[in-house]
């Protein structure tokens, strides 16, 4: 299997941006840092000039690539659709090629590498975070907090002591008629939020599918992407496309939309022969809809007491214009009141490892949520990403908001029987 783009490939991008300057008022990282080096006309200019051989892979270089959360924000308002998230990522992989990768990249890829780590360190995680994290209060949704000086502020989920692997066998049959369906989990939902991940199995079979949850599907390779380590992405590619290849699935229904970005989204661009596999990737939102289950809960009567939610959108979602489809979801649930939010398309500013290896700017990019969240009057903020969840709750927290972060599928279960 042939790769990853190199920056190469990205020469006819580069040279339609027209360095418009459109770019900067979408940039969560521009209006943090004001400098033409973090937004995306300054990276596209800096990747003209490695490709012209103007400059080297010289620290400042690395050091303005580094300040990107790939989100795709200025994709979307750019006049000539200019891919700056793919050709930041190709930089990346540049860097990483010829000066090594960094200590985070290399702790990254040990982790999503390798199922038997990731396991482990879960499992370990589980046992010894009341040791090593203090507590805050419970009613903040989280109930964890980072004993690191530089990060003393981040609230992160407890770990579940069970994964989502060892909650739900990996076939669920469902009526004989109807067609398998493969759910990539992902990383997050596997470990940390096993629920979200029960939720959907439980909705899918409810649905009448047989469900397949293959164990040896791995990491996305989203964080691994974001980190510059090209390798690891197409092992992952391989193997993930390999582990749903074992059943006949007619879809491979995704929950988590930084997974999606990269089973779905980022796969189709590489140079590979995974056609079979990423065509099958959907939506859970887009799935559900298509198969009916939204024109039914349409029809069902709202509940006398219900949930006042409002919704934030994953970048990885919003990039590919799924938008409509989760606040359908969310309209049409008999125990929500929906309720729309200011900026709710701005990006929470995890951004995979730009959250740890820039987290003061993550932490300020976040707290441009806070304004839209509470003025929304909301108890709940419902997204499709539990990336997403973990940074919203994280900067709800420190604004002292009492509202919670939850995934849609846990306010979808609970309104079916």
């Amino acid at each position: 299997m042939n790769g990853n783009k190199s920056l190469k490939d990205f020469e006819r991008q580069i040279r339609e941006c027209v360095k418009c300057g459109v770019c900067q008022a979408h940039c969560p990282t521009y209006k943090e840092r004001r400098r033409e080096g973090a937004v995306a006309r300054g990276k596209i200019a800096l990747a003209a000039a490695l490709l012209d051989g103007g400059i080297g892979l010289e620290e400042q270089l690395q050091q303005d690539i580094s300040m990107c959360l790939m989100c795709g924000s200025c994709v979307r308002s750019c006049p000539n659709r200019v891919p700056t998230h793919e050709i930041v990522g190709a930089i990346r992989r540049q860097i990483s090629e010829h000066e090594g990768p960094s200590l985070i990249a290399r702790g990254v890829s040990a982790m999503t590498g390798s199922r038997t780590l990731m396991k482990a360190l879960s499992r370990g995680g589980a046992f010894l975070s009341p040791l090593l994290f203090k507590k805050i209060p419970e009613t903040s949704g989280l109930r964890l907090r980072f004993p690191i000086p530089a990060m003393k502020d981040r609230t992160l989920p407890r770990i579940a002591l069970r994964s989502l692997f060892d909650r739900v066998p990996e076939f669920v049959q469902g009526r004989e008629e109807m067609p398998t369906i493969g759910f990539f989990a992902g990383c997050s939902i596997t470990y940390a939020y096993p629920e979200i991940g029960e939720a959907m199995v439980r909705i899918l079979n409810h649905r009448g599918y047989s469900v397949f949850l293959p164990r040896r599907q791995q990491c996305c390779g989203i964080p691994a992407l974001s980190s510059g380590d090209g390798r690891l992405v197409e092992a992952l590619a391989q193997t993930n496309a390999e582990a749903f290849a074992k059943r006949d699935v007619q879809s491979i229904v995704t929950a988590c939309a930084s997974c999606n970005g990269g089973v779905g989204e980022y796969y189709r661009t590489m140079h590979t022969d995974l056609q079979e596999f990423t065509d099958k990737v959907v939506d859970f939102s887009v799935f559900l809809q298509q198969d009916g289950l939204l024109a039914e809960l349409e029809g069902m009567e709202k509940w006398p007491e219900r949930l006042k939610v409002t919704y934030h959108d994953p970048c990885h979602l919003k990039i590919q214009g799924i938008t409509r489809e989760p606040r359908a979801f969310l309209q049409a649930l008999p125990n929500v009141d929906f309720v729309e939010m200011e900026n709710a398309d701005a990006c929470c500013g995890l951004g995979g490892t730009f959250s740890v290896s820039h987290y003061a700017c993550s932490k300020a990019i976040g707290a441009r949520k806070i304004p839209g969240l509470a003025e929304s009057g909301a108890g709940m903020v419902a997204t499709a990403c539990p990336g997403c969840i973990m940074q919203l709750q994280d900067s709800i927290n420190r604004a002292g908001l009492k509202m919670r972060a939850v995934h849609i599928l846990d306010l979808l279960a609970s309104a079916l029987p």
